[in-house]
């Protein structure tokens, strides 16, 4: 199967399925001489990871990463980095009584119709199991990146159903279950979440990442620009159906007198671009959004048909997050990350010699 690496001087691949022994990947094009173990990749997983709290699907994965190869004495080595995440906790049988249905908002459907055949198991390919891969090779990109040049990459729970959650306060972020930087929102939170579970129904979210410390100038014209690459990556994520990035859609009833981002002899005045403009980093604060859907596996009874084109009722039992939004932040982190530290590279290889103008 086609399309699954992304990237071009620091590329990642992904192969797995949520029911199948093991997820693997493999990391090309990480530099040499950099520290790294698995205790370095496991801090993210564990926050990606299934049954860490009430709120997500209970199916209980540890998530314990493997380093296969790429690492000598503790430091890469400039060859491809072997990832392995085995699965210990899988439930096939949740899923035989749909094995010949077509599960609503689901993969199901056009991936029979794309081979002649799926794994019905939690999806196969297609279940966000998969980015778990996804969240360790993301963390390789955020040390180096770190180290480099001080990036820091961050995101958080912006937005469930109604709820809006403003950024006040970014140590809240890992100290609660949402990700949410707004403690006046964590008791509505968890009504909604309860409320949902006791329904068997699902809700969408917004999520927000914020770069800070990223050099200007990654980023290439026209059809590499770098938001271009960052919305290719954050909407491979599964259940992402939007991204913005910096104001986005707000600035279709904005003047351009408004929406411009002013320049003086200290800097911008304003940041409405989110920090790139013309494809290629200004150096100010990358900001991108993305909008998740509902969770599509839920006890609601739906309408559907089955391979025999029989029209049908379901209902999608199993262990299921009422909310993908939760989960999605350290993924929609790894897949910035993974990007960045391409073109990061990228612009090492061609520009290394440029002086920015005083």
């Amino acid at each position: 199967m086609a399309g699954n690496s992304i990237g071009q001087l620091f590329r990642v691949t992904t192969f797995g399925e949520s029911h199948g022994p093991a997820l693997g990947g493999v990391v090309d094009g990480m530099p040499p001489g950099m520290f790294l173990c698995e205790k370095d990749l496991q801090h993210d997983l564990d926050r990606r990871r299934p049954g860490r709290s009430r709120y997500t699907t209970q199916r209980s994965e540890p998530d314990c990463v493997k380093i296969l190869s790429g690492v000598f004495e503790g430091v890469t080595t400039g060859t491809s980095i072997g990832l392995m995440i085995e699965n210990t906790d899988q439930r096939s049988q949740d899923y035989s009584a749909i094995k010949d249905l077509y599960r609503p908002g689901h993969a199901d459907y056009s991936y029979e119709k794309k081979y002649g055949r799926r794994d019905y198991r939690g999806g196969g390919r297609s279940s966000a199991r998969e980015t778990a891969i996804r969240v360790a090779a993301g963390a390789i990109a955020k040390k180096y990146l770190s180290q480099q040049c001080g990036v820091q990459i961050r995101g958080f729970l912006a937005k469930m159903g109604h709820i809006r959650c403003e950024l006040k306060d970014w140590t809240q972020v890992e100290k609660n279950a949402f990700f949410c930087p707004d403690v006046d929102c964590l008791k509505d939170l968890d009504f909604l979440m309860r409320t949902l579970k006791k329904a068997g129904d699902s809700i969408g979210a917004q999520v927000t990442v914020v770069v800070e410390n990223l050099p200007a100038g990654l980023g290439e014209p026209v059809f590499d620009r770098l938001d271009a690459d960052l919305a290719h990556a954050l909407m491979s994520i599964n259940a992402v159906k939007g991204v913005e990035i910096g104001d986005g859609f707000s600035v279709i009833s904005k003047r351009g007198s408004e929406n411009r981002d002013e320049i003086t002899p200290t800097g911008f005045k304003s940041n409405h671009a989110g920090g790139i403009l013309g494809g290629i980093s200004s150096g100010q604060s990358v900001l991108v959004h993305i909008a998740l859907k509902p969770t599509s596996s839920i006890m609601v009874p739906g309408q559907t048909v089955n391979r025999r084109g029989e029209a049908v009722e379901i209902i999608t039992r199993g262990r299921h997050d009422p909310c993908v939004g939760i989960r999605a932040v350290p993924i929609a982190e790894a897949m910035m990350a993974i990007v960045l530290m391409d073109h990061f590279l990228r612009q090492r290889a061609q520009c290394i010699e440029v002086t920015a103008p005083a």
